[in-house]
């Protein structure tokens, strides 16, 4: 395919045009920017990241496919190997840096973790718990994730424990739903 061929073949929805990406940007372009934040920790490395997604996302737009994924969740795949990148560009940058001597040598060529996964995990299931009650996620948030009994958060909003604990079940239950319909699989 010639490129004077790409560039005559229309872009899909959601960035055929300027005004497409714009609202794109206007729609995805924080979440985005926070996901890359908590990623990198660099607030400017964060803004290079979302303006290298939304160019590769126009870029290869081609490519995009709304039967497969939303846009937002493209974008998402997009800025996530981004950030990677950004994060090998980092790590390859700091071999310049390493001293002398063989034990400094080997500990500098141990695996460094990547926390990459842990942070696209934190987001999705509190992207998730956003779509809950304001009940449910108060019992969740509360129980499970700060580990308080249901004793305590029971007396605190004034319901019997019982009740408590049925809400905390319903609360998991929808919990599982709207995590099922951002498609995670658990």
């Amino acid at each position: 395919m010639s490129a004077l061929t790409r560039l005559r073949r229309p872009r899909p929805a959601g960035l055929g045009d300027e005004t497409a990406v714009k609202a794109a940007y206007a729609a995805h372009g924080a979440e985005l920017y926070r996901f890359a934040l908590r990623s990198l920790g660099d607030p400017g490395a964060a803004q290079d990241a979302v303006q290298e997604t939304f160019l590769r996302a126009w870029k290869s737009a081609d490519r995009y496919d709304p039967e497969l994924a939303s846009l937002r969740v493209w974008l998402f795949a997009i800025v996530r190997n981004v950030v990677v990148d950004a994060s090998r560009r980092r790590s390859a940058g700091s071999w310049a840096r390493v001293p002398g001597g063989e034990d400094t040598v080997e500990q500098a060529l141990d695996p460094v973790p990547d926390d990459t996964d842990a942070v696209l995990n934190r987001w999705l299931v509190e992207e998730a718990l956003r779509r809950l009650s304001p009940e449910h996620r108060y019992v969740i948030v509360e129980t499970h994730l700060r580990g308080r009994p249901y004793d305590e958060v029971a007396a605190e909003s004034g319901v019997p424990t019982g009740t408590m604990r049925s809400r905390a079940f319903y609360a998991l239950k929808a919990l599982r739903i709207a995590m099922d319909e951002m498609g995670v699989t658990l």
